[in-house]
């Protein structure tokens, strides 16, 4: 069945049994990324639920149980803007299951003012990039040992705008805007998942970029009311009208266990299909700029990475 941009997270779903997967979902406790929990939980799969607010996420994880009492759901807390709240995470996770089918780096974070993490990072590139990459290279001994396994990570179509910056990620040397400090992270995304797939294939593992499209999720919730009109106006104008929830989460979902997804990595996903490639500066349609896709940026940011998180992955 071909999907498109108006199909639900249950229309992907429908047919397959997930029974026997593990699955990982960030940002678990709102948005669509509770959807994909309760979507994918229906479905069969265990689900690795991890927020930074536990009180929401266990609220999240009782209205699953109450349409779904036999959904098994197993909740982490882990602030992705920490680093040492990451490895507690991971270190959780692992010693819980051995083996992840798939991971889904949905936890995201957009708007407010310039903030620095105790590990010294901007904020949105902490939570957007940096503490998934670290999650992500962490779990990658369970995503062997599941293989063929899948690595999913959310972008937007803001990767398209201006604002990665390598010797300037944390703007101590530029003016601040949360716009940049967001496209930067979502650049960041699609990059992380070319490096990755590159170091991944070999154990059959994929990795992609996915964008869910415009979804009115917490992700917003520093924007003022002005600021998110315009946000989707521009989304809609270039090629993504404001989503549902269980439209939000279908592409994700699609990513993480279509079979039409198989064996696909390195690439950037939107409305339940590959992307087309379109110019740098074209914001008639959707699509992804082979900008973000440039292998050699890819090195360079999975280098200061590893440098921000202190800790090298060779993936043996």
């Amino acid at each position: 069945m071909t999907f498109n941009g108006r199909s639900t997270v249950d229309e992907v779903l429908e047919g397959l049994d997930l029974t026997g997967k593990t699955v990982v979902v960030t940002g678990s406790s709102a948005g669509i990324g509770s959807e994909t929990a309760r979507a994918m939980a229906a479905a069969g799969a265990e689900i690795v639920m991890a927020s930074r607010d536990a009180a929401k996420n266990a609220a999240v994880a009782e209205r699953i149980k109450a349409g779904q009492p036999d959904a098994k759901l197993h909740l982490v807390t882990m602030d992705l803007a920490d680093m040492d709240s990451v490895r507690r995470g991971a270190a959780e996770i692992l010693a819980a299951h051995p083996k992840i089918d798939v991971l889904i780096n949905n936890a995201g974070i957009m708007g407010g003012p310039l903030i620095v993490t105790k590990d010294g990072l901007e904020l949105h590139f902490a939570i957007n990039h940096v503490g998934h990459f670290l999650l992500t290279g962490l779990l990658v001994p369970a995503l062997k040992a599941a293989a063929p396994s899948r690595v999913v990570i959310l972008t937007s179509s803001g990767h398209r705008l201006d604002g990665l910056d390598l010797g300037d990620l944390n703007f101590q040397n530029r003016e601040y805007a949360y716009h940049l400090a967001y496209c930067q992270a979502k650049r960041a995304n699609v990059l992380h998942a070319v490096a990755l797939a590159k170091r991944l294939a070999p154990f059959g593992i994929t990795a992609n970029a996915v964008h869910p499209g415009a979804i009115r999720t917490e992700v917003w919730r520093d924007l003022t009311e002005a600021d998110f009109q315009g946000a989707m106006a521009w989304s809609a104008s270039s090629g993504s009208p404001e989503k549902t929830y269980a439209q939000g989460a279908a592409t994700q979902v699609w990513a993480a266990v279509s079979p039409e997804a198989e064996g696909l990595t390195g690439l950037y996903f939107e409305d339940c299909h590959v992307a087309e490639h379109i110019p740098y500066g074209d914001f008639r349609a959707a699509g992804v700029i082979e900008e973000a896709l440039d292998p050699q940026t890819a090195e360079l940011l999975w280098a200061e990475s590893e440098r921000l998180v202190g800790q090298q992955f060779a993936f043996a």
